[in-house]
């Protein structure tokens, strides 16, 4: 059996979990959105007695907020429900909790399934993420910029405000029009749904609340995006080379958590097989990945493990593997030297 071969049998042994559940994902919804609502109510009500406490809730709040999301993920790949409607109509619905507009975020994620990995058509949906060499090729201004973007502070702190409250505000351009009739109706939603927490409650208690747990939520959510793409020993190729199996498998970890959080953020750990099979429901994901041998020794990161990806900043295409800016100067230096060698050699 040729390597295509291996790679579209081991994509077909997918097909017996890619079947949502009617009862599973309405049984998901209640135990994810009504814990959420009581969580947060809980949260305002403790204002009373500590800010402290309501930190402590607003954490666990959003452990749930991250879950939500994972529904409305699962809606945009029309896996929560067999019926595109009910994806659509619920996935607007936990969009708006979750500040994404339903459409544009589709479109965008199903650019990101269908490239990633690919070092010629990166850009949208992904992470900035430059090769070694494009890095030491670029201007001073664009390498001030990648290392703004990539520093810890920068994209697990703004990051979160920049994407949910602005970046998700606008319409791609060349949106079409139910894309961007989508996103006004999020952001009319989402006006009026914080316009009438305001009212009811004031925007002092209002922001005590719903500010930590947006932010908490925010920054879990980019990190889980971030490190399950940016582990050593990643996968990205030339889009001649490029092969979606391979993407998927060794471009994607598996982000082995404790079970309370791999419950709270629905198993997204398994991103390897969301990548090779994005109709696969979160509350699959774990059968397919225990049920498949060729998937055992799948790329692994654990807790404490993907805390190394922080320093992973460049992709290294000589080696195939993600490197830090000290790593990447030193390798320039060692080339240079190598050519002004090589150029002393060859004079007369």
């Amino acid at each position: 059996m040729t390597s295509k071969q291996k790679q579209l049998n081991l994509k077909k042994q997918m097909a017996p979990y890619e079947k949502s559940d009617i009862k599973r994902s309405s049984t998901q919804l209640i135990n994810t959105i009504v814990p959420f609502i009581l969580l947060w109510f809980l949260a305002y009500k403790s204002l009373s007695i500590s800010f402290l406490l309501t930190l402590c809730i607003s954490v666990i709040a959003a452990g749930f907020l991250i879950r939500i999301f994972i529904i409305f993920h699962d809606c945009c790949h029309h896996s929560f429900f067999k019926n595109r409607t009910a994806n659509k109509i619920v996935g607007t619905i936990t969009g708006i909790m979750t500040m994404f507009p339903y459409h544009q975020w589709q479109h965008d994620h199903n650019v990101h399934h269908a490239t990633s990995g690919n070092l010629d058509k990166r850009g949208t949906g992904d992470i900035w993420t430059l090769t070694v060499k494009e890095y030491q090729e670029a201007t001073f201004a664009t390498r001030a910029a990648y290392r703004i973007y990539r520093n810890p502070l920068i994209m697990f702190g703004l990051g979160p405000i920049y994407v949910f409250v602005i970046k998700n505000r606008f319409n791609r351009k060349n949106a079409r029009k139910n894309e961007r009739m989508n996103t006004y109706l999020t952001n009319a939603a989402i006006v009026g749904l914080y316009a009438i927490m305001c009212w009811a409650i004031g925007w002092e208690a209002f922001l005590m609340v719903q500010g930590p747990t947006f932010l908490i939520s925010g920054a879990a959510g980019i990190w889980l995006f971030y490190v399950q793409h940016t582990f050593e020993d990643s996968y990205f190729e030339e889009d001649d080379k490029w092969e979606y199996v391979k993407a998927a498998v060794e471009g994607s970890s598996f982000y082995k958590l404790p079970k309370v959080l791999q419950w709270l953020t629905g198993n997204i750990g398994f991103h390897h097989i969301h990548h090779l099979s994005p109709r696969v429901p979160n509350y699959n994901l774990d059968d397919a990945h225990y049920n498949t041998a060729e998937l055992q020794n799948v790329p692994t990161i654990t807790l404490s493990t993907s805390l190394q990806s922080l320093r992973f900043r460049l992709w290294n295409e000589e080696v195939q593997s993600f490197t830090g800016y000290r790593t990447a100067k030193k390798a320039a230096l060692i080339q240079k030297q190598n050519r002004a060698g090589k150029t002393a050699s060859v004079k007369p």
